[in-house]
């Protein structure tokens, strides 16, 4: 397999049967969505049999899993690649999150405490702290993070677990771009804004704020399309084999 090595996939032991599909399911993921193992990156089932100490039961449930979410590639008589970008995939998830990140920002101004205020500001100081450290790849959790606790504020706490299935390839593209120079202080500065604008219990502002991050952060990912190595090829018109 082209990628991580067992190490840095395996973050803890694999110890009870009935969880091992799901635990190769996440650390696959999470692989796969943070870029450490690439798109079009040749996958072996042997070897993660191997590194896992399975069957090849739970390896092929994880991949069909992935296959399911578009992460994996899997054809016949060729090989299991890493799923290339799709961009139209990546787009939908920008739409859904969008719409329900609006719905999810103009309740938090109305509920919103100080206490809410402080825990966001917190979350933007390890942003920052990120930034200083240079250890961008960290970033998204961050991120999330922040997103999420908007959803709890605003008291629509599963608004996010339906973000989270629809953007996983969004998530790619924000891996993508975040080495793009200026970029992610842009983006923490967004955050500050949308802060600020909860801080005054203002639903538009915060609205406001909300959509304009949202908006730059996609056109910022989008201007990345035309990289056919990491884009599938039917998203540019070609053929999608290997």
């Amino acid at each position: 397999m082209t990628g991580p090595t067992a190490k840095s996939l395996a973050s803890e032991p694999l110890e009870k049967p009935a969880q091992k599909a799901e635990q190769i399911y996440g650390l696959l993921r999470q692989a796969i969505v943070r870029l450490r193992m690439a798109p079009g990156a040749a996958i072996s089932e042997k070897e993660l049999c191997l590194q896992y100490g399975v069957s090849r039961t739970p390896v092929r449930e994880a991949l069909k899993r992935l296959a399911e979410e578009d992460l994996v590639d899997v054809f016949p008589h060729s090989g299991t690649y890493v799923g290339k970008i799709s961009y139209p995939v990546a787009e939908e998830g920008f739409v859904i999150r969008r719409a329900l990140e609006i719905v999810s920002i103009r309740r938090a101004a109305e509920i919103v405490t100080d206490r809410d205020v402080a825990r966001l500001d917190g979350l933007i100081s390890d942003m920052r702290a990120i930034l200083e450290r240079d250890t961008l790849e960290d970033y998204i959790e961050v991120d999330d993070a922040f997103h999420s606790a908007i959803a709890e504020i605003s008291r629509y706490p599963r608004i996010w677990k339906f973000i989270t299935l629809a953007k996983v390839h969004l998530d790619r593209m924000r891996q993508l771009s975040a080495p793009v120079p200026g970029h992610l202080a842009e983006v923490t500065e967004q955050h500050a804004a949308i802060v600020r604008a909860l801080e005054r219990r203002n639903a538009d502002q915060a609205e406001l704020a909300m959509k304009i991050h949202l908006d730059g952060s996609f056109a910022v990912m989008s201007a990345m399309y035309e990289d056919g190595a990491t884009f599938t090829r039917k998203d540019m018109g070609c053929s999608t084999s290997p």
